[in-house]
């Protein structure tokens, strides 16, 4: 049984660690189907289970003070890449067709949660779902944690991604080739000329490492001190609403330039899935089938009000499965599935997930509120 803080810590760096290195030095195809995230949080919960980690006050305060100021510093250098001069210039038809998919997620979440009558946990639990279906993993952990959700209800919401995501992945995958037939249907509109040199790893040279995570710790000090001071918020959203706004402001700045910030901010979201994961000891998982088939009326509900978009504005099917991609499935996929459609437009996948990890937050953190108030 692990009782020291100090080696409680190095326990979970060498599983972050260790499946970093598992995703960067092999091409295993079931991280494709089991991303490292869930069998980060799988191992670290299992160890958990077990009774590896003792539960005592030393570990208990290093756990709240590695997450707290992790998660601030993560997301601070998330958003460094955001590019909005590109992401507007990928023209009307798919920044409306990215504009439809967040508003039909969000439509499918709020009606889902009224058809399953959420409680209060499965309306918080869900909220986390928002932030990455929105964003990504980050903005799951960013929105979990400033709603409230439980460290249990953390490894509900990682099965039902990893499940619906990798559905809806091959699902898209299968339409590519009706394209002709769902635009001819729809009468889509010939897409605009997309600049494709847009490229988010144009950086070359040095990793700066050492001056990102300075930075970033910068960021995540000035957020929670800012937000000690706050009342009308709870100090936790607030700090993660602060980190954003840090993020973005970053962006417009030369810190944008910084090689080496994805990797670094890749790392703090790996380390934190396995302390959340620490916490977590499953009493039962019968109730994992609901969340799952819940997953699953919001994609049913979110692909028929994209069907119903595109007849009306006459979008392509590149446009609205890209964007769907972009948001519920992120950088790893979407550019996967603007490749199949035509190799030149892989940026534009890349631009559209980048964005979502402005939109998770504040979206997860507005529809997580919305499910909250109508829960039962």
């Amino acid at each position: 049984m692990i009782s020291s803080p100090l080696l409680y810590l190095f326990s979970l760096v060498f599983i972050a660690t260790f499946f970093t290195l598992l995703e960067k030095k092999t091409k295993l195809k079931f991280l494709n189907y089991l991303p490292p995230v869930v069998l980060i949080y799988a191992l670290s919960m299992l160890l958990a289970s077990f009774g590896v980690f003792e539960k005592n006050s030393a570990i208990e305060s290093s756990y709240t003070l590695a997450k707290a100021n992790l998660l601030p510093a993560m997301l601070f250098l998330m958003l460094l890449k955001i590019d909005f001069s590109h992401f507007f210039k990928l023209g009307k038809s798919l920044l409306l067709a990215y504009v439809l998919t967040v508003l039909s997620l969000a439509c499918g979440f709020i009606l889902v949660s009224v058809l399953f009558s959420f409680n209060h946990d499965m309306a918080v639990a869900f909220g986390a779902l928002v932030g990455s279906w929105f964003g990504g993993t980050a903005n799951m952990i960013a929105v979990g944690s400033a709603l409230g959700v439980t460290q249990e209800a953390y490894g509900f919401v990682l099965i039902v991604d990893s499940v619906n995501y990798t559905f809806w992945v091959m699902f898209l995958l299968f339409l590519v080739p009706f394209a002709p037939v769902f635009d001819k249907f729809v009468g889509a509109k010939k897409r605009e000329q997309i600049d494709s040199d847009a490229n988010y790893e144009r950086n070359k040279g040095r990793k700066k490492y050492a001056l990102l995570i300075l930075f970033a710790i910068i960021a995540s000090l000035v957020s929670q001190e800012i937000a000690r001071h706050v009342e009308m918020i709870n100090a936790t959203t607030m700090t993660v609403l602060l980190a954003t706004l840090f993020g973005v402001l970053g962006s417009f700045t030369k810190l944008k330039s910084l090689n080496g910030s994805s990797e670094v901010a890749s790392f703090m979201l790996y380390l934190l899935i396995a302390l959340i994961g620490s916490k977590a000891v499953f009493e039962s998982f019968s109730a994992v089938g609901i969340y799952v088939f819940a997953g699953f009326m919001i994609l049913v509900i979110h692909s028929i009000l994209m069907v119903v978009s595109a007849k009306v504005f006459k979008l392509d099917l590149f446009s609205i499965t890209v964007a769907s991609l972009a948001n519920i499935g992120g950088v790893a996929s979407a550019p996967i599935l603007a490749a199949a459609y035509d190799k030149r437009l892989v940026s534009v996948g890349v631009l559209m997930a980048i964005m979502g990890y402005l939109i998770g937050t504040f979206g997860g953190i507005l529809i997580g509120n919305i499910m909250i108030g109508l829960a039962k």
